[in-house]
């Protein structure tokens, strides 16, 4: 079972220069993309037709704003929007869908900003979200939680760690919420099976930085401790255009 995560940094437009050409040749079961910024009734005709696979479309309610999508070929067991508080459902952030053995989430995690305006939000939408794997832990249920994750964990999932150390998405206390997590049963299993290389899942547009290589790994897949033997691999398709972010792949067996 192939599953991949992308931030794609805008459907319509990703789909209007064909950047998705790629994720349907590749054909996963499970698509997760993020920061979709639209609605289902903003595309056009032909840009709905370009959608081979049916979906679960969480956007938010501001325009041009947020939004996640999970496709997949079979139908999930169970899909629900959001995590159930208003605070954060109106950014469409989140998606769970329950497919036989796990429970997937697709999220776009909150950026903190560069004034570290949001930080806060942030930090409160890692918290509530971690309660409720820990519920859905205590009742026996594997979780899988893939996305933008908005935060590089460890100095190695960065090009400039020590530059970038008072900058939001390396904070000491954004990284502390990720390794909550693994402290939580999860595990980050593209580090478990990689733990001394070196690849990134975002690049700024700024100062030609893909091309430089000067990036950012925040496109993440935490599974659940007891997922950790179906995983036969994890793969960063960096050299897939069309977005700031790459698509990320987790294969089960």
């Amino acid at each position: 079972m192939k599953i991949v995560t992308w931030n794609v940094n805008g459907l319509r437009a990703a789909l209007s220069k064909g950047a998705l050409d790629w994720a349907w040749k590749h054909s996963p079961d499970v698509l997760c993309l993020q920061e979709v910024k639209a609605r289902p009734d903003q595309l056009t005709e032909d840009q709905s037709a370009l959608l081979p696979f049916p979906y679960a479309w969480n956007p938010a309610e501001k325009p041009g704003y947020s939004g996640v999508v999970t496709f997949y070929k079979e139908e999930p067991l169970e899909i629900r929007m959001g995590m159930g508080d208003p605070k954060f459902d109106g950014e469409g952030r989140l998606i769970s869908t329950l497919h036989p053995g796990f429970r997937l989430f697709n999220i776009y995690f909150p950026n903190g900003q560069r004034g570290h305006d949001r930080v806060e939000y942030k930090l409160a939408f890692y918290s509530r979200l971690l309660d409720i794997c820990d519920e859905l832990h205590r009742k026996g249920e594997n979780l899988i939680i893939t996305g933008d994750f908005n935060t590089a964990h460890m100095p190695i999932d960065l090009k400039n760690p020590k530059s970038n150390e008072k900058t939001s998405g390396f904070l000491p206390e954004e990284r502390e919420w990720v390794q909550k997590f693994l402290d939580h049963g999860f595990v980050d299993i593209y580090r478990r099976l990689y733990p001394d290389r070196v690849q990134y899942t975002w690049w700024t547009y700024i100062s030609n930085a893909r091309a430089r290589n000067v990036g950012w790994r925040l496109d993440y897949f935490l599974i659940s401790d007891a997922l950790v033997p179906r995983v036969t691999d994890v793969v960063i398709h960096d050299d897939v255009p069309g977005s700031d972010h790459c698509p990320v792949e987790l294969v089960l067996a």
